[in-house]
C-alpha cells in the first residue's frame, strides 16, 4: 500500500491520550498502511515523552513510540529536497510578514515534496503554505 498520509504530532499522540477522539482513532486505523511521520515530528514526540518523569505513563507511551509508531510508520527525512521547498515557502511568507513556526515548515515541506497529505489538528499552523493538501480528521 502506497503512503498516502503525513501525520502532524498531535494526529500521533491522540490515540494514548486518557480520552482520545474516536473519529481520529477510527481513520488511523482504517489507513494505516498508508501512513508517515516527518523525522521533526518524531523528534517531538520522543523528546516529549523523554522529558516526563520516569512512570508508569511515560512507560507506556515510550512503548507505543517504539513498539507501534517507530516499528509500524515510516519516518520520513528532512532532506534537501524539503529544506529548498521550505526556503522557498519561508522567504515568500516573510515577504508577507508571515513567520511560520520552523518545526511546522519542516513538516509541511516533507508533506510537500512527497506529494502527501497532512493530517493535523492545527490547520491554522498550516494555511499559508501553498500547494499543501492539509485535512483535520477531527471535523
Amino acid at each position: 500500500m502506497a503512503i498516502t498520509y503525513l501525520l502532524d504530532t498531535n494526529i500521533v499522540s491522540e490515540p494514548v491520550r486518557k480520552v482520545p477522539n474516536q473519529k481520529v482513532v477510527r481513520q488511523f486505523e482504517a489507513v494505516a498502511g498508508e501512513l508517515a511521520i516527518a523525522a521533526t515530528t518524531w523528534h517531538e514526540l520522543l523528546f516529549g515523552v523523554l522529558r516526563l518523569e520516569k512512570s508508569q505513563r511515560r512507560t507506556a507511551l515510550e512503548q507505543y513510540l517504539l513498539g507501534t509508531i517507530q516499528a509500524e510508520v515510516p519516518i520520513l527525512p528532512y532532506d534537501s529536497d524539503a529544506a529548498t521547498w521550505f526556503s522557498k515557502e519561508r522567504a515568500r511568507l516573510s515577504r508577507q510578514g508571515v513567520t511560520p513556526s520552523y518545526a511546522d515548515g519542516q513538516i509541511a515541506a516533507v508533506a510537500a515534496v512527497n506529494n502527501l497529505i497532512l493530517v493535523t489538528r492545527n490547520m491554522n499552523d498550516f494555511a499559508n503554505f501553498s500547494d499543501l493538501q492539509v485535512v483535520n480528521w477531527f471535523e
